[in-house]
């Protein structure tokens, strides 16, 4: 491997500067981190034990409360290693604590396939049941995307709530989601989930509405639970119209960076892998940074320029896990258009993770599903600082046009900075023009938008050699 791309005994150094206090300062926050509002808000907002997240004007039909609070975790390995296994159910419960849950068990089951009645074996639902009776929890999270019979019977057997790998994620999302566009994205994604799952209170919903359904019942005919399907039906396309309201207003300044050939980078990457770090690093953004899994749901677009004095717009995005609901990856679909709208992808990886090649091969299978296979991508490994040299060095290996830093220390950085200043776009078309003194705004232009080979001052105006794009060419050309 070339010695541009890594200093491996500045690494090594590096990580032994560090390793002797890393264990002390793991969790505190960062100086340059403390003063975010966004991180004191949400650090001030924290679970409450007994009370339940809730969907809004859904009626008072069962939509499946999530009562995060004492949890015991249950997953199928039907592929891969134990290791997989493991590593599966241990972001699972990192998940299931991001929400606002005590993890108190977790079990897991080699079968070929989950079960098509109880998601897991019949001899492991006794032993489930078990643990929740010696653990007195009062939720299973099931590590997969379940059907509403295996919900309605696993939960029959162990008495009590039963949720899966999806629910939890919209959860955690429901409480991370700010703006109005993230809130309106992640209540779409809840109720697209919740629909088919809709059931009522015993017997209850199945009585048909009668006169008493008052006006928008569509007569006497009609159930209770088909008004609530009704009506969350209504609500998702309300829901729809607003995020295709605000899509429009995102695409118009998106178009405005491309009318002005402004190239972008779309930061992506697994979920707590150190995106907002990275963005805050490069431009002082003050994103919200947290250690916590989708700590980051709406995205932020900043302006930074190259050492040349080039301009170009950093995008701080949602960040990726495997299985991602696809109700979430359709709900934020315009948001994602960052991503399959930018220049440039910086990929950026948790190399300290016990298995970094999955968190980029998942993270790749979301980015190919929303059509940007094709963008141009850097590899970034984070936390270099505490990664295994043996494990940064097969990644580096790996993984071509990698670098390796760390957000928390700086190491790297530059490098990195350099790796994307190179990697952008340049201007195509070459000028040679005096531009008048009367137009300082097209000099400034070639400036933010060309790379300047010399430029003198005439008496007659600036004498500017530079490289540029087609539309600043053209428009010098009719000076």
């Amino acid at each position: 491997m070339s010695s541009d791309k890594l200093d491996i005994d500045a690494l090594l150094a590096e990580s032994a500067r560090v390793a002797a206090e890393y264990d002390a300062s793991e969790n505190k926050v960062e100086e340059w981190e403390s003063s975010q509002a966004d991180l004191k808000d949400r650090q001030a907002l924290r679970r409450v034990a007994g009370l339940s997240t809730e969907l809004q004007d859904v009626s008072d039909a069962e939509y499946r409360q999530l009562r995060l609070e004492k949890v015991v975790l249950v997953g199928v390995w039907t592929e891969g290693t134990t290791q997989d296994a493991e590593n599966s159910l241990k972001e699972l419960a990192a998940l299931a604590e991001t929400a606002g849950s005590e993890v108190l068990d977790g079990l897991i089951q080699r079968r070929d396939k989950a079960d098509p009645a109880t998601f897991i074996g019949s001899g492991k639902v006794v032993e489930l049941r078990q643990a929740v009776i010696t653990t007195g929890a009062d939720t299973v999270i099931c590590d997969g995307e379940l059907s509403p019979a295996q919900l309605r019977n696993l939960e029959g057997k162990v008495k009590v709530k039963v949720i899966d790998r999806t629910a939890l994620i919209l959860d955690i999302f429901a409480q991370h989601a700010k703006s109005r566009e993230g809130k309106a994205q992640v209540e779409l994604a809840q109720m697209t989930y919740l629909l088919p799952r809709l059931r009522g209170w015993g017997d209850s919903l199945s009585r048909q509405s009668g006169a008493s359904a008052g006006i928008g019942g569509r007569g006497p005919g009609e159930t209770k639970i088909e008004t609530d399907r009704r009506r969350i039906n209504d609500k998702m396309a309300k829901l729809r119209r607003e995020i295709k309201e605000m899509k429009r207003a995102r695409d118009t300044k998106r178009q405005e960076r491309r009318r002005n050939n402004i190239p972008s980078v779309a930061i992506a990457g697994y979920t707590n892998a150190g995106k907002s770090s990275l963005m805050n690093r490069l431009t002082n953004a003050g994103v919200l940074v947290e250690n916590a899994l989708f700590a980051t749901l709406d995205p932020t677009v900043r302006k930074t320029t190259t050492s040349d004095g080039r301009i170009y717009t950093l995008s701080d995005t949602v960040g990726f896990v495997r299985h991602l609901p696809h109700q979430l990856i359709e709900a934020f679909k315009s948001t994602l258009e960052e991503v399959s709208g930018a220049d440039l992808i910086v990929h950026v990886v948790d190399g300290s993770h016990p298995d970094p090649q999955e968190q980029i091969r998942a993270v790749r299978e979301v980015i190919n599903d929303i059509g940007s296979g094709g963008i141009a991508e850097i590899i970034a490994i984070n936390k270099a600082d505490i990664t295994p040299p043996e494990m940064l060095m097969q990644l580096l290996r790996q993984e071509p046009n990698s670098f390796a830093f760390s957000a928390r220390t700086g190491f790297g950085i530059e490098t990195l900075v350099a790796a994307i200043e190179s990697s952008l776009p340049r201007p195509r078309v070459e000028i040679t023009a005096i531009i008048p003194f009367s137009r300082g705004d097209l000099v400034s232009a070639i400036h933010e938008r060309g790379e300047i080979f010399s430029q003198d001052y005439l008496p007659e105006g600036t004498s500017i050699h530079a490289l540029v794009d087609g539309a600043l060419a053209r428009v010098i050309e009719e000076l």
